[in-house]
């Protein structure tokens, strides 16, 4: 039997019991929050005995094997150094950590300890998008030339999420001091990736950055100063090129990834909102000899359905029970944070910056 405990009991904390729960020998034996309200319910909810408002007397006293960390940001840093040190699985909510420092530090912690970490990019739950990239990594479709990538919500132009002008869980990941990093830190961190798992390491990027201020300055306690919006040009160290954008300002789409890889022998690409009910296929041709004839004429491209994958809870699990470390991992963790921090570096010196 797996013990779990988790820290951070708020919104995404419910995502992570409920998915433990769902996991044969695993049991959650504790949970950890500041807040002794919010802890009581939550354990309530899922039947879980153990309870502390301290993650320093949780760590020391609790009979547990691994941590599954649902804090905010600023707190992934802490609570992963602690749980390495006490030699801890650890499961983490991305981002690993607020910057590439952290990061580093963290994924270093890991280095000659026979411990399980992952960090949780949860649209690698998609089986359609393991299959892309096990395709796209194979060669099968030759060398990757061209990717067109983007993760685009439209939360700020409507409300089918609630009212981000009236609720403090939108408004927080609009306000820098509030410990946001904006649409970079919160949904770029998803792209990056996604766009770059199938295909390798990023080289070099030229980022811009942008805080659209006619939605207002700042509401009640929050200023509104974090980036609503990015776009990327990237190289890749295969020589590949490629666009990944983001934003909180696609109107008419609520929660779209889509990612085009184009190849010297074909392409694939794959779109969802949801990566288990709709990411279960993708596309691909190899239909690089037609010869058209008329205009209208057009090239094939292949659905292929893909049968479901292990979601990033079942692989820690898996990883415990097994000894082997799954994907992803603190180190890419810790790569895509040195991406993110280059964006920012970017957008800031208008430059193309060398990862």
């Amino acid at each position: 039997m797996i013990k779990i405990a988790i820290v951070g009991t708020g919104g995404i904390a419910h995502w992570h019991a409920k998915s433990y729960q769902n996991i044969d020998d695993v049991k959650i034996v504790a949970a950890c929050d500041i807040n002794a309200n919010v802890l009581k319910k939550f354990c309530d909810q899922y039947n879980i005995e153990e309870k502390y408002t301290s993650f320093e007397e949780l760590i020391t006293n609790c009979e547990v094997d691994a941590i599954s960390n649902a804090t905010p940001d600023p707190y992934h840093k802490e609570i992963a150094l602690k749980t390495l040190k006490h030699n801890k699985h650890i499961f983490s909510e991305k981002p690993l950590a607020e910057n590439y420092s952290d990061a580093f530090e963290m994924y270093n912690a890991t280095k000659n300890k026979k411990l399980i970490n992952m960090v949780n990019f949860s649209y690698r739950n998609s089986s359609g998008y393991q299959e892309l990239a096990k395709i796209v990594q194979s060669g099968k479709i030759g060398s990757v030339k061209h990717v067109e990538a983007s993760y685009l919500q439209g939360w700020l132009t409507c409300k089918y999420w609630g009212d981000w002008r009236q609720q403090d869980q939108w408004l927080w990941r609009l306000s820098t001091k509030h410990g946001s990093k904006g649409t970079l830190g919160d949904i770029g961190v998803h792209i990056f990736d996604f766009a770059s798992y199938p295909i390798g390491k990023i080289k070099s990027i030229n980022s811009r950055l942008k805080t659209f201020i006619d939605k207002g300055d700042k509401i009640g306690e929050y200023v509104l100063d974090a980036n609503d919006t990015f776009i990327s040009l990237v190289e890749f160290e295969n020589g590949a090129l490629g666009t990944i954008s983001s934003t909180r300002f696609a109107t008419g789409l609520k929660n779209r990834l889509d990612l085009k890889i184009f190849c010297d022998k074909g392409a694939v690409r794959i779109s969802f909102d949801d990566p288990i009910t709709e990411g279960s296929y993708f596309e691909m041709t190899t239909d690089t000899e037609k010869k058209t004839i008329e205009l209208t004429d057009t090239l094939k491209w292949d659905k292929i359905s893909t049968k479901p994958t292990p979601n990033n809870f079942e692989r820690f699990i898996t990883s415990i029970l097994t000894g082997k470390n799954d994907q992803p991992d603190f180190k890419r963790g810790s790569e895509i944070q040195k991406i993110l921090d280059s964006c920012s570096e970017s957008s800031t010196k208008n430059s193309w910056i060398d990862i």
